[in-house]
């Protein structure tokens, strides 16, 4: 796009003082919207899209989804797509369709809930209406204690809002927020070429959006429908934008089958498992840390560690074609901590030959580090050490603590003669 918005404006507005003038923006009429205030329409659709989720929220949503946790209602979350006049925000930006959907019971199962997904639209035809257009906005995030969920929203949609209900003199609303772009980067960033919203919902869901009209040309499409009037390609942009909220459940829908039983989910759509193993053990052993301190409930923090112990298990011997190398070092150490020496120990020797020196360095490091303390072996644990030293380069900076070792050992073995 050429030039700033201003000159933007200031060539519109001689476009159309020079030519026919376009159709009064309050008398414009689109099939299936209706009046939702000055130059502001709104249309509702109740498609055909239904979203089948475990009964309740899993207790592990925290893991895979911040910003959603088991106390939260599929009823009071609300999906959230912005549209605007530009890619890269600022205060020049404006928002001139937004989409919000929501889950609404249908039926259960033993095991699952049925929603199905509602959509509600609202499109901005002209500048003078924005106040109002921001206003319809605000509604939708009133009388109810709402979780957004959003993708890339955090950075981008949120902020529009926000500066738009401040450049109007509103009050941004308040909200808890899930944006679901940085989940699934841990998920999918190792497998994908990119994690756009598009490119997860085609290769990870198999959602077929041929026809659909590039988000980056939404700027494009409303100034030509301010310039010349024509809404066809704008209803384009409203129909890529009830897409973007469609697949968004989606994303939503296939992220809480992995929190809810992840050994599953990996048998329905590929995913990174070995991330979300290191993530999952990572977190819920902090948790365990400081279980007699903690005001949680410990019975689920034990439950929730031990599926991470075994998702480091999975991940260790599923890890093709990413390696699962990561998983299988952390494995090898917590079973040295919960006392399964032997298991625990062989895994790490089977590292030692793996192809990654650092692996093959940390492997060393904890077996000699049980070597000594444990089973008092100082002759194995140098022998490891002095191997895991061959392998380091000169700048290593961790030559300073296995020479240490090395030294400490050595006179070890000296005192005992």
């Amino acid at each position: 796009m050429a030039g700033n918005l201003r000159d933007r404006l200031q060539r519109i507005q001689l476009v159309k003082h020079n030519n026919t003038p376009v159709q009064n923006r309050e008398q414009v009429v689109l099939e299936g919207w209706s009046n939702a205030g000055y130059m502001t329409l709104r249309r509702e659709i109740s498609g055909d899209t239904f979203i089948a989720l475990p009964k309740v929220i899993p207790e592990s949503a925290f893991i895979v989804i911040p910003g959603i946790n088991s106390r939260t209602l599929y009823e009071d979350l609300l999906f959230f797509d912005l549209e605007t006049t530009g890619l890269s925000g600022g205060a020049g930006t404006i928002a001139f369709l937004a989409a919000f959907g929501r889950l609404i019971f249908m039926d259960s199962t033993e095991q699952t809930t049925r929603y199905k997904l509602c959509i509600t639209q609202y499109l901005l035809l002209d500048y003078p209406g924005e106040s109002g257009f921001i206003n319809a906005l605000l509604e939708e995030f009133r009388g109810g204690n709402c979780t957004i969920v959003s993708y890339n929203g955090k950075c981008f949609d949120s902020q529009i809002l926000k500066t738009r209900c401040l450049m109007n003199g509103l009050i941004p609303p308040e909200y808890r927020h899930a944006d679901l772009l940085f989940p699934a980067r841990r998920l999918w960033k190792r497998l994908l070429p990119d994690c756009s919203q598009a490119t997860i919902e085609t290769a990870v869901l198999s959602i077929d959006r041929t026809g659909d009209i590039p988000g980056s040309m939404a700027p494009d499409i409303w100034f030509s429908f301010l310039k010349n009037g024509d809404a066809a390609p704008l209803l384009g942009i409203c129909e890529h934008n009830r897409r973007d909220i469609s697949g968004l459940a989606s994303i939503f829908q296939i992220m809480t089958n992995i929190a809810h039983n992840p050994a599953a989910a990996l048998d329905a759509v590929y995913f990174d498992i070995e991330t979300l193993s290191l993530r999952w053990h990572e977190i819920t052993r902090r948790k365990k840390q400081h279980l007699p301190d903690s005001a949680h409930d410990t019975e689920t923090d034990m439950r929730l560690w031990e599926t991470g112990c075994k998702l480091l298990r999975l991940a260790a011997e599923n890890g093709v074609p990413l390696g699962g190398h990561r998983a299988a070092l952390q494995y090898a150490f917590v079973l040295l901590k919960t006392g399964k020496y032997d298991e625990g120990r062989d895994r790490l020797f089977r590292l030692v030959h793996h192809i990654s020196p650092l692996v093959q360095v940390a492997s060393l490091r904890a077996l000699a580090i049980d070597s000594e303390r444990r089973l008092r072996n100082a002759a194995e644990a140098l022998k490891l050490t002095v191997h895991a030293l061959g392998l380091l380069p000169p700048d290593s900076s961790l030559r300073n603590e296995f020479e240490h070792r090395k030294e400490r050992l050595i006179k070890k073995l000296e005192n005992k003669k």
